[in-house]
This record gives structure tokens, C-alpha cells and sequence, in this order.
């Protein structure tokens, strides 16, 4: 059996013979023994899904929330205090909000059913020496693999023997270059650089290969990151973590008042005990806003619908206000901060250097010396460099048909942009293949870092030409093309050569050497004879391309953006470091000071200094999954929010950690996008800052509904005020139903309007919310409850007292009953209406002026508007609704005193924000 005290870097260096025995396998595969000894000590091979909860208490759990379970306690309190059609809409109102939040949330799958999906179905091994197909799910460690292109790889390996073998471990490593894969051990600088190991979750992109499997299941590297993924907890949004503390404040307020009101009947009206208890519960409902709950959910799916016009996709209702409070962003490299489409920028001859336009896999630039542009038949040694790329490529690019889509490349990364350079130089690459058909190729591997072909002119010339790594490619160079002519090459042409090439390292850009050698006539009888040793030899230098994955166009804006509204952004990519920090620097990311740490160095860092590191300028590079995972944690024990990037399986356990773990969509595996809360369908980092400014302004929207809900409650108090403070002289100005009508019918729309409203100007030139800041905070308590509350209480007072005057008060007694009565209750109603017309107008911004923003922009709150108006007229004039509401037609005179009431309001809270913007701007410039 493998040997478990001995990881896969231990057995990959192991000598055949050894490594047979520690397996416990042999050259012809295991025989029907082993393999059944083996399943029943592993298990098969599956990523065991996690956990998941009870269906039926996730559909529950929509309904428990500590401000549902308000609800429900004030639908009974409305019930116990003779009150149960308040009582029953309040439940209604509960049962509506948790069904649309389950249906919302139950879209989400889970990740490890992605990661299972990844994982093939059929795989083919080698038992007893006979060559069968399984299902991957009963590969055993020292099964015998048969792997070939196109295969994907469902355990972790070692390789026994291959033949040109190149694996795509970009959903593991989260880089896009293929990786060289052979049966001798050598170890490379980060994770899952063994060159013999293979890794579940990957695929054989190109060659073949026989492997012996050493971890199956949950115990390969794939199923360990499952794990990882699957043990972290859910843990609670920072919105939930608000509405759960508003809901205690607002609990702690209406009984604090009913209590009061209690004890003010009993000692000071001398009401009974009981009518006391039922008017002070009457009043603990009064003060709970029923429609906040509501109004929260259906802002957060507004907020929701807008994001995805932004091409971000939220999973979660709350991840939507938790983007707003965002204050780092620990983003990967390739793909998301850069275009993940390799681009050659220049490229360097001897006695030339050229620079290449455009960027992407798309032909959108020229080959320019000097400003000026370069075609076929200009420079000899241009040409045969542009030969030399075209003729030693294997791979095709295929435009994309849709706009703005992103071209399909078949091959590798590198030899695309070189396709592309062909292109733009007006290459007839086709053509030329044509009158050069390629007669052998020497293939790429990872030891000598370079490809050659033979290829045949139609004049019979036998030329190779080779690319690869420029060590490699100066070591068997023997002479140098300079001007059309070809010359012994010296130490000073080595040094020159070499030292541009730093020169181009140093700016994160990579080089790759281009060579050349005329054959024999003979050669094409003895292809079978050329080997890498006889053939790549005694080569001619051209000249150097040079390339780089070019930052996406909006990054550098979205930087900016993100920059002036404090919020950090911590590259975590697995490229190496001078790459890293040179794209870093070049889009404003950080400054050239600072800090890179590899993933090496971070694995000897303790969790503290770690902490420490991340407080400052920093890049980590060359990192793994598990280090994402504690990047994102170090963080978040700094007090940080952190929203994490990614798109491969690697990235799965830090997006699901992150406070918001956003995945690719375009580029993006499965299981990254399962364990994200939001997807961006566009994999573009701009993105991400629009996402964060639509969640700050749901945030600033709850604020101010919150402000809109809560200041009704005061007038549709204050008139139990009066009457229990006036022992009863002064009739009950407004009744059960009608408070009713206005938590739960006029203030509604109006509310979700003000959800909907766009951002304030400068609202990403602010810092991101802080933790102590909180929805209620004192600000919008002194709004609602002192002078929006109070000014619409008095007001609303006053319509009261305006009927009751017309029909003859004081002299004669306030009306209890009857027509006046119900006319006046229905003019106080009609007036708290009014008042929060201007409250929705109002509420719509914190200091911007109402029309500088356009008094009308926001249609949603003038249909609100339109609808409680409509609403209240319809309660006041049908007399089926008059009935239920108590309420009387009104007069003229009364609609006159109603319209009268917003723009006062209006204009005085105008005046009250101007003098706020004026001494905030004297605050900033002292």
C-alpha cells in the first residue's frame, strides 16, 4: 500500500524500483488483490460532498430572523390589543418576505457538486498487465494511468514515462501557462511544481503518458482544497449583523415608549390596568416598522438587478450591501487585472528595436520602427524572424463573432500573440506554410525551454528554426544575423543580447529567442537521424520578441477609483515576483516601494507577522491555496472586509472565507463560481469598484427608507398622545385601520423608490463605512423622530383641529362619533400622507440638493408619490373603503389645507441642507 507518512515531493524522487515497492504496485499495474485491498483502506475515488443542511430549516430560517421574529411578536401584541386585522397583515407581510427570500437564496448551488462535475467519468489503466477502461471512481493508489491529450486527470500521479506530455494546471495554479511534464524529478519554486506529479482537477493538454496514481478522492491536493472549502461555516453578513442590532434598538424603543405610555395611563390619566396594557401594546405596535423588512429584501434585489447590468451576478441578497463596506480586495493577476491574452510589444534585433501596437488576440496594430510602418520586404532580418515564428507555430486563433467577445485560442498562450505579430505585420503566414511544408519538429520540453522544426523550401533549402528561452538558445549559437549578414558571435554580441534582456525583465516583460540554421541538402533522406543533439546546434541568432499580458484598459481608471474611496487592493497571483510587481506598479496598484512576498516566504511567516505584512504596501507571488486562504484571513483579524477574486479551483477555500468571494464567470471553473457570493460575467476588475459603489448607495438607501419608514411613526403616535394625555377630552384623532393604511399601504412604494435611487456624487470619495457606523444611527433618529416625526405630528395635529374648528370648536366639544368625527380622523390621516410626500422627496439625498439631482429623476418615487395620493383618495371617497377605514369625504377647503403641506417642507429642509454644505465646506478648508 503507499507508503501516508511519505507526501507526493517523497515519492517523487524516489528511484523506480523503490518507488514501485512504497506503492505497493509494479510495471504491469496491480493485480485483482491489491486493487481490492486498496478500495477497501481508500475508498473510492470521489470528492465527498459536503454537508448540507435540512431543506426544510433552510426554508424556516427565512422566517426566524431576528426582525421576523419581531414581526411576529407584534402581529400577536396587534392581536392581544383588539387589534387582528393589523395582526394578521403584519403575518402576511412576514410570510411574503421570507418566501421571496428563500426562492432568491435556493438559486445558489453548492460547491462540491462543481467539484465533483469537474472530475471524469472514465479513466484507462493498466491491471495484471492488460490495458481496461473504469470509472475514475474506482482508480486505487498504484493503479497504472494511460493518460493522452485530451484526457482529464482525476488523481494525483507520479509519471512513469511520457512522450511530449503538457498538462493545463491553470484550474489548480490559477496561471495559464501549460507545464512540461516528464517522468524525471526535478522540483520548481511554488506549489505543484514537481515535474513528475500530475494533480487531480487538471488536464493532459497535448503528448501522452503512463502514470502510477499515489492519492485518490479527498486525499488528493484537489480533494484537499474541497475540504478546506467545505469546513468553513456560514457566518453572518455585516447587513445581517446590522438589521439584527436595528432590531434590538427598534424592540428596546417601542417597549421603552410602551412602558412609558403604560405607566402614564395608570398614574397620571388613572386609566384601568387593563385598557392601560392594551393602549400601551397599541403603541409598542405603532413604533414598529412593519414594512421595513420588506422594503430591506426588495431594495436588496433591486440593488441585485442593477449589479447585473454591471455584469456582476449576486448570489446572496445580503453580499449586495457588504460590497459597499468593502475596504480590501485581494485580487489575482491573470485575467482579471490583465487581458490573460499574451502580446508581443517589441521586438529586438541586433541592430534594431521595433515596437508592436495593439493589444489582445486580435489584429489591431502595426510593427513600427521609429514611428513608422514596417512591412514584408523592408528588413531581410525582420522578415526571416517573422518566417521563424510563422512557420514553428502550432497554434490557431479564431475571432470571436460577438461584440466585444474574446477570440478562441487552440494552442498555447505564447504562440498566439506570435500568430497575432504575424498577423500585424501583414504576414501571409498561410502562404508561406504552404511553400515550407514543416517535415519534423523537435518538441518543446521544460528541460531545454525550446521547439524546433525542419521545414522544406520549394527551391528544396532545409531550414530549422527554433524558439525558446534565451539561455538555452545562445548556448548553441554560433553566429549572429546583423544587417543581412551573418557573422561569428561574440562575447560583446552575448553581452548585449543578455543585457537587454534584463533590461526587459526587469519591466515584467518576457523574452523569447528566435534561431536559425540551413541544413543540408540531405537532411530530408534522414529525418529519422535528427535528433535535438545533432540538430540543434551551431544556430544563427535573429533576434528577440519580446511580450507581456497587457492590464486590462479599464483597470487603471478602476484603480483610481478605488484608491480615492480607501479601499486597498492586495495582488495574490501565482506569477512570479518581478512579473507581479511590474504590472502592479504599472496600473498605480502600489508604488515601486512596495513589498513583494513569495509564497515560500509566506509559508515561514507566523500568523502575526503576516497581519503585520498586510497592513502595508503589498504583492504576494508565486502563492497556493492554502496561502490565498490566509491572506484573507490575516485581513479580517485586522478588522478588514475583504473581497476575494478568482477563477480556479485553487481559489475555492479563500472566496468562500472572503466577507465577499467574487469568481470569473467567463474564465471561471465551476467551483470557484459556487463558492463565490458574486460572479462577474465579464471577469473585469472594473467591475468589482462599480459593484462596491452600487453597494454603497444600497447601504445609503436603507438609510434613508429607514429615515422615511421611521418618521411616520411619530405622528401616528402622537395622536394616543393626546388623547390619553388629554383624559380622554381630545377623541382618538386617528384609528386602528388607518395607521394600518399608512405602514402598510401608502409608505410602501414610496420606500422601495427610495431603494432604488442612485448615487449621491461623491460617494466613492468616501472611506468605506467603518464598523461602529450602524443603520440607526443618530442622525437619522434625530430626523425621524424629532424633526421630520415632530413637524409632521404637529401638522398632522393641526388638520385635526382645523376640521373641528370648522364645525364650531372650542365652543362647541370635539367631536367623538359620527360624520365630523370621521372627517377629521380622515384629514389627520390625509395630512401624515402629505407630510411624507415630502419626506420621500426629502430623504433622497443627505446634503445634495433635491434639484440639482433632478426633483423628478427618480420615477419609482414619483409613482410612489402618485399611488398613496390615488390610494388615500380612494380610501376617503369609496364608500365600501370608507367603511372599513372610518373615514368621511373631504372638501375642497381640506384639499387645499393637504397640498399646502410639501413644499414648505420641502423648501425648509432645502434651506436646512444648504447650511449644512456651507459648513462642511468652511470644516474641510480649515
Amino acid at each position: 500500500m503507499v507508503e501516508e507518512n511519505k507526501t507526493n515531493d517523497q515519492l517523487a524522487q524516489l528511484p523506480l524500483d523503490e518507488f514501485y515497492q512504497a506503492v505497493d504496485s509494479s510495471p504491469t499495474g496491480l493485480n485483482a488483490n491489491q486493487v481490492q485491498q486498496q478500495r477497501s483502506k481508500y475508498g473510492p475515488n470521489v470528492i465527498t460532498a459536503a454537508k448540507t443542511g435540512n431543506r426544510l430549516w433552510k426554508f424556516f430560517k427565512n422566517f426566524t430572523s431576528l426582525m421576523a421574529g419581531l414581526l411576529w411578536v407584534s402581529g400577536l401584541i396587534a392581536i392581544f390589543a383588539k387589534m387582528p386585522e393589523l395582526g394578521i397583515a403584519i403575518w402576511a407581510v412576514n410570510i411574503i418576505n421570507g418566501l421571496f427570500s428563500y426562492w432568491q437564496e435556493n438559486q445558489a448551488q453548492k460547491a462540491s457538486d462543481a467539484l465533483k462535475k469537474m472530475l471524469p467519468t472514465q479513466a484507462t489503466v493498466i491491471r495484471a498487465g492488460q490495458s481496461v477502461q473504469i470509472d475514475t471512481a474506482d482508480i486505487v493508489p498504484g493503479d497504472l494511468l494511460v493518460i493522452a491529450a485530451g484526457n482529464s486527470i482525476s488523481v494525483d500521479a507520479r509519471i512513469i514515462s511520457s512522450d511530449s506530455f503538457q498538462v493545463d494546471e491553470s484550474a489548480l495554479t490559477g496561471e495559464s501557462d501549460l507545464r512540461d511534464k516528464k517522468a524525471t524529478y526535478h522540483r520548481g519554486a511554488g506549489r505543484f511544481d514537481e515535474n513528475n506529479i500530475i494533480f487531480a482537477g487538471t488536464v493532459a493538454s497535448s503528448g501522452s503518458a503512463q502514470a502510477v496514481a499515489l492519492k485518490t478522492g479527498m486525499n488528493t491536493e484537489f480533494g484537499k482544497i474541497a475540504r478546506l472549502t467545505q469546513s468553513q461555516a456560514a457566518k453572518p453578513s455585516p447587513l445581517e449583523l446590522e438589521l439584527n442590532r436595528l432590531t434590538r434598538q427598534l424592540s428596546v424603543i417601542a417597549i421603552l415608549i410602551g412602558v412609558s405610555f403604560f405607566l402614564a395611563a395608570i398614574f397620571i390619566v388613572h386609566y384601568p390596568v387593563v385598557q392601560s396594557f392594551i393602549f400601551a401594546l397599541g403603541m409598542v405596535v405603532a413604533f414598529i416598522p412593519e414594512g421595513l423588512l420588506p422594503t430591506v429584501t426588495l431594495s436588496l434585489a433591486q440593488g441585485v438587478q442593477r449589479m447585473a447590468k454591471k455584469h456582476a451576478l449576486v448570489k446572496n441578497l445580503n453580499s449586495v450591501e457588504t460590497l459597499g463596506e468593502t475596504t480590501v480586495i485581494a485580487s489575482d493577476k491573470t485575467g482579471t487585472l490583465t487581458q490573460n491574452q499574451m502580446t508581443i510589444n517589441h521586438i529586438w534585433l541586433p541592430d534594431q528595436v521595433y515596437t508592436v501596437s495593439g493589444e489582445g488576440y486580435v489584429n489591431n496594430g502595426q510593427v513600427l520602427a521609429q514611428g513608422q510602418v514596417v512591412k514584408p520586404g523592408q528588413n531581410a532580418d525582420l522578415d526571416l524572424l517573422m518566417q521563424a515564428i510563422a512557420l514553428n507555430n502550432d497554434t490557431t486563433v479564431k475571432p470571436t463573432s460577438q461584440p466585444g467577445g474574446q477570440a478562441q485560442i487552440v494552442g498555447t498562450p505564447t504562440e498566439a500573440g506570435l500568430v497575432i505579430l504575424t498577423e500585424k505585420y501583414q504576414l501571409a503566414s498561410a502562404a508561406l506554410k504552404d511553400a515550407n511544408p514543416r517535415l519534423k519538429t523537435l518538441v518543446f520540453d521544460s528541460d531545454r525551454k525550446r521547439m524546433s522544426t525542419i521545414n522544406q523550401a520549394s527551391n528544396g533549402k532545409l531550414t530549422l528554426y527554433t524558439k525558446g528561452a534565451l539561455d538555452g538558445i545562445l548556448a548553441i549559437s554560433q553566429s549572429i544575423l546583423v544587417d543581412g549578414q551573418v557573422r561569428a558571435i561574440t562575447a560583446d554580441d552575448i553581452q548585449k543580447i543578455q543585457a537587454a534582456n534584463e533590461q526587459y525583465a526587469a519591466q515584467g516583460l518576457r523574452a523569447l529567442a528566435i534561431a536559425v540554421r540551413d541544413l543540408p541538402a540531405d537532411t530530408s533522406q534522414n529525418l529519422a537521424d535528427c535528433t535535438i543533439a545533432n540538430t540543434e546546434k551551431d544556430l544563427t541568432f535573429v533576434g528577440l520578441t519580446i511580450m507581456a499580458d497587457p492590464p486590462r484598459p479599464e483597470i487603471y481608471e478602476a484603480v483610481k477609483k478605488a484608491h480615492q474611496a480607501q479601499i486597498r487592493i492586495i495582488m495574490v497571483t501565482g506569477d512570479g515576483p518581478i512579473t507581479a510587481k511590474s504590472i502592479a506598479v504599472k496600473i498605480g496598484l502600489v508604488s515601486d516601494q512596495a513589498r513583494v512576498i513569495t509564497g515560500d516566504e509566506l509559508t515561514a511567516m507566523s500568523d502575526e507577522d503576516l497581519r503585520q505584512a498586510v497592513k502595508g504596501e503589498v504583492i504576494f507571488a508565486r502563492v497556493a491555496p492554502e496561502q490565498k486562504y490566509r491572506i484573507v484571513k490575516a485581513n479580517q483579524a485586522n478588522g478588514e472586509i475583504v473581497a476575494s477574486t478568482g477563477d480556479g479551483v485553487n481559489d475555492a477555500p479563500a472566496l468562500k472565507q472572503a466577507d465577499i468571494g467574487i469568481a470569473m464567470g467567463a474564465t471561471g471553473t465551476d467551483v470557484a463560481k459556487d463558492a463565490a457570493d458574486m460572479i462577474l460575467t465579464d471577469d473585469n476588475f472594473a467591475s468589482i469598484i462599480a459593484a462596491i459603489e452600487e453597494g454603497r448607495t444600497v447601504y445609503s438607501n436603507i438609510q434613508k427608507f429607514l429615515l422615511y419608514i421611521l418618521n411616520s411613526n411619530v405622528p401616528e403616535a402622537f395622536p394616543s398622545v393626546l388623547f390619553l394625555f388629554s383624559g380622554g377630552l381630545i377623541p382618538l384623532p386617528l384609528t386602528v385601520m388607518q395607521i394600518l393604511t399608512i405602514d402598510l399601504g401608502t409608505d410602501m412604494l414610496p420606500a422601495l423608490g427610495l431603494g432604488s435611487e442612485k448615487s449621491e456624487p461623491g460617494v466613492m470619495q468616501q472611506p468605506p463605512r467603518a464598523r461602529s457606523a450602524h443603520l440607526l444611527n443618530k442622525s437619522i433618529i434625530w430626523k425621524a423622530f424629532g424633526l421630520y416625526g415632530l413637524t409632521a405630528s404637529l401638522i398632522s395635529a393641526a388638520a385635526y383641529f382645523f376640521v373641528n374648528h370648522a364645525y364650531g370648536w372650542p365652543q362647541q366639544a370635539l367631536a367623538s362619533s359620527g360624520a365630523v368625527y370621521a372627517e377629521a380622523t380622515t384629514i389627520t390621516l390625509a395630512a401624515i400622507v402629505f407630510c411624507q410626500v415630502a419626506a420621500a422627496i426629502n430623504a433622497r439625498t443627505k446634503y445634495t440638493s433635491v434639484f440639482k439631482i433632478g426633483i423628478f429623476s427618480n420615477r419609482h418615487i414619483i409613482t410612489g408619490i402618485l399611488f398613496e395620493i390615488v390610494l388615500i383618495s380612494l380610501i376617503i371617497y369609496l364608500p365600501f373603503l370608507q367603511s372599513v377605514f372610518n373615514t368621511h369625504a373631504l372638501g375642497l377647503q381640506e384639499w387645499l389645507f393637504l397640498l399646502a403641506i410639501p413644499i414648505p417642507l420641502i423648501l425648509l429642509e432645502e434651506l436646512r441642507k444648504w447650511i449644512v454644505r456651507k459648513y462642511l465646506l468652511k470644516l474641510n478648508q480649515n
